[in-house]
């Protein structure tokens, strides 16, 4: 049973946050889906210190490998999720990690003190996507301010802090080690690659922000890349994701570094592909033993 942050699990396979609606999927599948819950942990959908209502549809693009999404992060602000979300996430049979996203320190520091006080959160996924009002620098691609971040978080909260890293900087490393120095107890990678497409039919950007971020089988090179890369740098231990459709997906993620992995863009082509994913990584590791034992006698 993995120990992840003083986390126990039932297995390596987690969602990656905003690819599974945990609260739709109940209301369809009623408590059905509480006995056989498909990630050992759920990391909720990005949460904001207000509402927001997202962009302009359209806001998804499919690609020969994947998708680009340009859906906008929304949600119900911090006081709906914690008055009308929290309750019902509480009631799954899992772990509960909760994504938080905020354009300056004190924004995120209100929504630490918050999350981090409820009993209901086992930790708290910061997604450092955003820029930073004061300074206008992107959090998560300054190693600087991402430091600086999580000094002033780090004090907030006895739970553990994972920093989302972005795939859009030359160094992620260096944002990893960053955050180490700051603080955080782990991080995940990769967050979505900057991609754009044009509508066939019309000539005109897909999307109607004009640009979004690509997922999917496209991008797992690049994830295992710099998995790869932070893991070697830093002693954090790293949720690997990008691309994971399947248990030999993921074990190559495990391989490269990753504590945990994350299933992302194949949860909108299969709800039940986090158990599906543990159950072939699973049989991927009798596999080995088998073969490894094998080579023992021989």
């Amino acid at each position: 049973m993995p120990d992840f942050c003083g986390i126990g699990l039932a297995n390596p396979v987690i969602n990656a946050s905003g690819t599974f609606d945990a609260i739709a999927a109940r209301r369809t599948y009623g408590d059905a889906l509480l006995d056989d819950f498909p990630f050992a942990a759920f990391v909720s959908k990005t949460i904001t210190p207000e509402p927001r209502t997202g962009n302009a549809p359209q806001r998804i693009w499919e690609t020969p490998a994947g998708m680009i999404n340009s859906i906008g992060l929304p949600n119900k602000g911090l006081d709906g999720f914690l008055a009308e979300d929290l309750p019902l996430l509480a009631e799954l049979p899992v772990p509960l990690i909760v994504s938080v996203m905020a354009t300056g320190r004190p924004e995120f520091a209100r929504l630490v003190n918050a999350v981090g006080g409820r009993e209901e959160v086992a930790a708290i996924e910061l997604n450092v996507s955003c820029p930073n009002v004061h300074s206008g620098l992107i959090v998560g691609e300054q190693p600087s301010e991402t430091e600086a971040l999580l000094e002033v978080l780090r004090p907030l909260t006895g739970k553990p802090l994972i920093v989302k890293l972005t795939p859009n900087v030359a160094d992620p490393a260096a944002v990893a080690v960053a955050a180490e120095q700051g603080g955080a107890d782990a991080v995940s990678l990769i967050n979505t690659l900057k991609a754009s497409a044009i509508d066939p039919a019309s000539g005109q950007p897909a999307l109607a922000a004009g640009h979004g971020g690509l997922s999917g089988p496209a991008v797992r090179p690049i994830a295992l890349h710099q998995l790869r890369t932070v893991a070697a740098a830093t002693d954090l231990p790293a949720i690997g994701m990008g691309g994971i459709c399947s248990g030999a997906d993921a074990a190559e993620f495990l391989a490269a570094g990753a504590a945990l992995v994350a299933v992302g863009t194949e949860n909108f082509r299969d709800p039940r592909a986090g158990s599906r994913v543990a159950a072939e990584l699973q049989s991927v590791a009798s596999t080995e033993a088998a073969a490894a034992a094998v080579l023992d006698l021989e």
